[in-house]
């Protein structure tokens, strides 16, 4: 039996916070998520669409040139 799908899920963060005023809407982040998270609003910048396909794998907080996207994980996850 393959639970993988089950395991991401539980990864999910309780939040991915974009700080608009700190965004410059490079598209770095929407382009390097690999589930596909971010949409983008009318000015470009990131919007979060998918939270619930988000894996905290923080690639876009990691990369975020603006340090404008914090993940927020769930007390007692890692």
């Amino acid at each position: 039996m393959n639970d993988a799908p089950a395991r991401a899920k539980s990864r999910a963060p309780e939040a991915v916070v974009v700080e608009l005023d700190l965004c410059k809407a490079c598209g770095i982040c929407v382009e390097l998520c690999p589930r596909d998270v971010f949409d983008r609003d009318d000015m470009g910048r990131p919007v979060v669409a998918r939270l619930s396909e988000c894996t905290s794998c923080a690639f876009c907080e990691r990369h975020c040139p603006d340090f404008a996207i914090e993940i927020v994980r769930a007390k007692g996850s890692a």
